[in-house]
């Protein structure tokens, strides 16, 4: 029988094994309608495993409404084909039916809510798993990430907009899921092609010198273990500066927004005429600002 990895303590210092069995749960409805749609599982379960890391689970909770079904064939048809696709990348699909709720009112509301399910599934799985990465903005889970740190579990965060700042700092380490190559595809551009000139990116601003009129942007070129060396002068560093004038920069995006670093930029690549193997931005809009 296979030896389990297990947790290694160096000088008091707690690190994964070379081969951490890892965890995923996706509150598909949460990120649906929070900036994520058209989230790519396929993307997202390579993110998962860039430290060579086991996918023990691949979990993914999505809403499904029956009654609208019988009565719309397309969004029965669709709404299958989707799940379906979402199987073959190798997910176990959870799906949470929607109920209807009528106030005294009349009005009639709408839930198909999956926080108990993912909230159990992932502590129960925990006492298998080394790393959990779960990817919501729902405050909800507040409990559930220092439940999972307590069992001594490394628990990731990826989300796109309307993210609890309290979970966001709970956990070990948050990406925004604008900023994972490919994770959501740009609309469009259905040929993009990340990090290439002439490619379409989403990134932040590192440096910005207003009396100047120009600063850089930094984004990252492909999914790496070496996430966390973010300076790009480092050799195994996965990301990219970007220098950019502010006549690129639309009439929206203000210089605060620019030195904020949880500002997201979305913007075009192209080579440098004037320094060699430099990259220059065009087109820079805002894809997301926190304080919006």
């Amino acid at each position: 029988m296979p030896q389990q990895p297990e947790t290694l303590c160096l000088h008091g210092v707690f690190t994964l094994p070379s081969t951490p069995r890892v965890g995923v749960y996706v509150d598909a409805e949460n990120i649906r309608y929070n900036g994520g749609y058209q989230m790519r599982y396929d993307v997202l379960r390579k993110f998962a495993s860039r430290e060579n890391g086991v996918l023990q689970r691949l979990n993914t909770y999505i809403a499904f409404d029956a009654e609208r079904a019988k009565e719309d064939p397309e969004y029965n048809k669709k709404s299958r084909a989707y799940q379906q696709m979402v199987r073959d990348f190798g997910w176990k699909i959870t799906v949470k039916y929607v109920r209807r709720y009528t106030d005294e009112a009349g009005n009639v509301s709408t839930k198909a809510n999956a926080d108990l399910d993912m909230a159990v599934d992932a502590m129960l799985q925990a006492e298998k798993l080394e790393q959990v990465i779960l990817v919501t903005g729902d405050g909800d889970f507040l409990q559930v990430v220092d439940a999972l740190q307590n069992r001594g579990c490394r628990v990731e965060l990826i989300a796109f907009k309307n993210i609890s700042r309290q979970l966001q700092q709970e956990v070990d380490a948050f990406w925004s899921g604008f900023l994972i190559p490919d994770l959501l595809p740009v609309s469009y551009e259905p040929r993009n092609e990340w990090g290439k000139p002439g490619s379409c990116v989403r990134g932040v601003c590192t440096k910005w010198f207003p009396e100047k009129g120009f600063g850089f942007l930094r984004f990252m070129t492909h999914i790496s273990p070496h996430l966390w060396i973010t300076d790009p002068r480092e050799e195994l560093s996965p990301y990219v500066p970007v220098f950019c004038h502010a006549n690129e920069v639309a009439d929206d995006v203000s210089e605060d927004m620019l030195m904020n670093r949880e500002t997201i930029l979305e913007f075009y690549i192209a080579e440098s005429e004037q320094k060699d193997n430099g990259l220059v931005a065009k087109n820079v809009r805002l894809a997301y600002n926190v304080n919006r």
